[in-house]
Parts: C-alpha cells; sequence; structure tokens
C-alpha cells in the first residue's frame, strides 16, 4: 500500500492572527488621511461656520462614533471582513446587502488615485520639484505608480502593510504636532503676519453659525472621519478577532477628534476666518499656503505631512474595497476569481489588484475630463459614505432585534445609538442630495442634465451596482437564497440563558 503523504499545502484563508491592536487602528487612523483630509477640509468649513469649524468637527464625530460602536458591535458576532456586505446581509438579506457592499467598494475606487495625486504633489513640493507637480504628464505617471506600488504592499502581506502604516503614521502626526505648536506660539507671541484670532472654547459650539451652513459643514465633517473602519475590514488577520478591530475602530474615531479639533484651532487662531475664507477654494493647498507662512524655511514639514498622509490613505483604502469583493466573492455575490487568495502571502490578490487597476483607469480618465471633474467625483462620495454608514447602524439594530431590551446597555449602544447614527447619515444623506442637484455648488460649475456633475456621478454609480446585481443575480441564484438572521444569543454581551 502507498505511504500517505503529508499535506503542506497552506490553509486556505486570510492569515489569521497578522498584526495586533496597535497595527489596526493605526490602519484605521491612516485610512481617513488626516493630514490630507483636514488640508482639504479646513477652508470650506471655515468659510461656511467661520470660527466655529472646531465645534463643526466635534458635531460631525458625533454620528462616526455611534456609527462605530454598530460596527463593533456587529463584528463580535461576525468577523467577517466584508463588515457591512456581510451584516447588513444576515441583517436585512442578500439585496441590501450586495449594495452595501458595492458602494464600500466603489467608494475605494473613486478615491484612490486622488489620494496618490495628493502624495505625489505634495512630495514633489516638499522636495521643491514645484515644476514637476505642475506637469500633468509627470504627476499621473508618478500618481500610477504610487498606486501600484503601494497595491503590491497590500498583496505582499498585511505585517508589511502594517509596518509601513506605523511609519507613516508617526511622520504624519509629527509633522501636524509640529505646524500646530508653532502656529499657536506665533498667535500667543503676536508674530504671525497673518490676522490672528485669539482662542476661545465658544469656538466648539456646532451651533454658533447655524442653518443650512452647519449642514453643509457637516457634510465635510462626515467626509473626514471616513475610513476608520478599515481596521474592522481586517478582522480575519488581526489578534482577537471577536474584539480588537472594533474597539481600534472605535479608538480611531476618537483619535481622530482630537486632532481635528486641535488642528482646526491652531488653523484659525493663527490664519483667522478671513484668510482662510477667502482661500476656500484652495482645498488642499491651503495647507501648503499656511506652511509657508507659519514656518517659513520649514515649510516643508506641513507639505511632507500631507505628503504621507496621502500616501498612507492610498494604501488602506485599497484595503476595505478588496476585502469587501473578497467577501461577496466566497458568499458567490461576485464571480468566484475575486475570492482568490495567494497561497505565499494569504492576500486576496485578484480583487486587490482588480481595485487598483480600476482605480487607475477612473482617476486617468476623469483627469482627462478636468482636474474638477475628478473632484466632483470625490464630492459624490459622500452619498455613499452617509449610505452604507447608515445601513450598517440600522443593521445593528435589526441584527440584535431580540436582545436589546435584555440590558439598559444594548438598547442604548446596540439599539439607539446606531438607530440615532443612522438616522442622521440619512439626514445628512437627503441634504447632500439637494445641495448636489445645484450645478452652482460643484467644482466644475456645470450641468449635467440639468444638475450638478457629483449627483450625476452618484446616481450612475448607484444604478450601474443595481443594474450588476439584477444581472448577477440570474447568473448565480445561490447567494439571493439567503434569509435574514438575527444575532446568535450565545455571542450577545450579557446575554444570559433562561
Amino acid at each position: 500500500m502507498a505511504e500517505a503523504t503529508e499535506d503542506t499545502s497552506p490553509p486556505e484563508g486570510l492569515k489569521p492572527d497578522a498584526i495586533g491592536f496597535v497595527d489596526a487602528l493605526v490602519i484605521g487612523l491612516n485610512a481617513t488621511s488626516p493630514a490630507y483630509s483636514l488640508a482639504a477640509a479646513i477652508g470650506p468649513v471655515v468659510a461656511l461656520v467661520g470660527v466655529y469649524a472646531p465645534g463643526v468637527m466635534l458635531a460631525s464625530f458625533v454620528p462616526m462614533l455611534l456609527i462605530a460602536s454598530a460596527f463593533y458591535y456587529l463584528n463580535r458576532v461576525d468577523q467577517d471582513c466584508g463588515t457591512t456586505f456581510s451584516w447588513v446581509t444576515r441583517a436585512m438579506g442578500p439585496w441590501a446587502g450586495w449594495l452595501g457592499g458595492w458602494a464600500i467598494t466603489m467608494t475605494g475606487v473613486l478615491v484612490i488615485g486622488s489620494l496618490a495625486d495628493v502624495a505625489v504633489t505634495f512630495a514633489l513640493m516638499a522636495f521643491g520639484l514645484d515644476s514637476w507637480a505642475e506637469n500633468e504628464l509627470v504627476r499621473q505617471t508618478l500618481t500610477v505608480l504610487v498606486i501600484l506600488g503601494m497595491t503590491a504592499l497590500c498583496v505582499i502581506g498585511t505585517e508589511v502593510s502594517a509596518r509601513v502604516q506605523n511609519a507613516l503614521i508617526l511622520a504624519q502626526v509629527a509633522c501636524l504636532l509640529a505646524f500646530a505648536v508653532v502656529a499657536i506660539y506665533r498667535v500667543y507671541a503676536d508674530t504671525g503676519s497673518l490676522d490672528a484670532a485669539d482662542p476661545a472654547f465658544s469656538w466648539l459650539n456646532p451651533f454658533g453659525a447655524g442653518g443650512a451652513e452647519l449642514t453643509a459643514g457637516l457634510l465635510l465633517g462626515v467626509f473626514i472621519y471616513w475610513g476608520w473602519e478599515s481596521a474592522v475590514n481586517l478582522t480575519e488577520e488581526v489578534e482577537n478577532s471577536a474584539t480588537a478591530p472594533g474597539k481600534a475602530g472605535v479608538w480611531s474615531t476618537v483619535i481622530l477628534l482630537v486632532t481635528y479639533v486641535s488642528v482646526a484651532y491652531a488653523v484659525v487662531a493663527y490664519a483667522g476666518p478671513a484668510y482662510l475664507s477667502e482661500n476656500a477654494s484652495q482645498e488642499e493647498f491651503i495647507f501648503a499656503l499656511l506652511a509657508d507662512e507659519a514656518m517659513g524655511t520649514w515649510d516643508w514639514v506641513v507639505l511632507l505631512a500631507v505628503s504621507t498622509s496621502g500616501l498612507a490613505s492610498t494604501q488602506t483604502t485599497i484595503i476595505p474595497a478588496s476585502r469587501t469583493a473578497l467577501s461577496m466573492a466566497r458568499r458567490h455575490a461576485l464571480p468566484a476569481h475575486f475570492g482568490h487568495i495567494n497561497h505565499r502571502f494569504r492576500t486576496p490578490d485578484v480583487s486587490t489588484w482588480w481595485v487598483a487597476a480600476i482605480a487607475i483607469a477612473w482617476y486617468l480618465v476623469v483627469r482627462q475630463i478636468s482636474e474638477n471633474a475628478l473632484f466632483d467625483s470625490l464630492t459624490a462620495l459622500s452619498l455613499l459614505i452617509a449610505f452604507y454608514y447608515a445601513l450598517t447602524g440600522l443593521a445593528c439594530a435589526v441584527y440584535y432585534r431580540r436582545h436589546l431590551t435584555e440590558s439598559l446597555h444594548n438598547f442604548l449602544l446596540i439599539g439607539l445609538g446606531p438607530l440615532v447614527g443612522a438616522g442622521l447619515l440619512a439626514w445628512l444623506l437627503v441634504e447632500s442630495v439637494g445641495d448636489m442637484s445645484d450645478p452652482a455648488n460643484s467644482y466644475s460649475g456645470v450641468s449635467w442634465f440639468g444638475v450638478g456633475p457629483p449627483l450625476v456621478i452618484g446616481i450612475g454609480i448607484t444604478l450601474a451596482g443595481v443594474i450588476l446585481m439584477v444581472v448577477w443575480r440570474f447568473m448565480s441564484p445561490a447567494f439571493w437564497s439567503e434569509r435574514p438572521e438575527v444575532a446568535d444569543p450565545a455571542l450577545v454581551p450579557g446575554h444570559k440563558e433562561p
């Protein structure tokens, strides 16, 4: 009889325990691209609400924390790298789950090119290569190379990605803190060259401006917090996967709150609301202007902060899109090849490269139309972000519905909190649709089919998803046979068998 041979083939699935809590926390922070997000939002927010910009960032934190709570409790009962896709499918059925997964994947596709472009542009400016940054061919070529390089790191392994992210977050935070400290010092030393304003606690009042300005500011606030859930998309690869990824997501939002409010105070105090309002159209380049004003020959510190922010976020934004595609493929909601896992690195290589390829194509095509068209596509992100965050909050309450009255903890943190967060985001979604319908509110300032380009892009991506979903429903009906479930009582916090 032939002697049995030992099976040395690698196990299927992602690599468990590849990274720890701190690594997941760092990835969640970097996915939001703090320096870039602040640079892009601070001018427009101040233009809307003046000195109350820190308050708007505080108010925007509330729905993010409530949705982070939903991510934490849903991850406790289902450690699936598809996060929203898997949880919404279990709670509300395959149709809603598929659309949630589509929204997550497409947000990555829309933003990756822009993040890489920012990383390249600010790196060139930091090294004094402004002429290269102004050359479209050079900048776009380098942007594509950055996307390919960050994608390769994602495929090579989660551990390598985490080490790179740790280095990038240290550089980014150090540069931001240096800028904030210098700016505040110059305010109190009265050595600034701009119309400085004395910081006040009243700036934390988000209702100081009120009205439509507050609503528009909150929409921008949601954008700057978006991305922290990348830590939870790594749930199958994190130690203590039932709790650590969710905690990393929650703590990411808290750390972002402190960072955003602190830097917002420094920026508004040093530059003054008038200067920021006048230069709001500069978007992320407002930091380049302020860096030169506040730090002189050391302006490269701030430029480097924005560059490392874009670089780190380019990599971490690939994670949720690729992991969601993997989860959808293994549940037969997408073609099976998207679920392929590299046998050497234990990462979803096919879905990762697909995300990069589509992101590069989107970036190059839209960039050929105009730079404003690229910014309009980023504005459309708020629709998709608000949609899948709200869907996740609703799914949490629905999935735990039989256990919400078992304790005050469950009712407030698992039921009411996520529902309130979902409601706030649904309201912002409706408000953003109304805002985007006016072509004057777009970067391009032109009309597409009678409305603004961002709304057309958002609706177009949604319709494309619906069409693909219906087509795949008939080609592979297995996924659509799944039925809604409820949370396993044994996994519910504090549940006691009667």
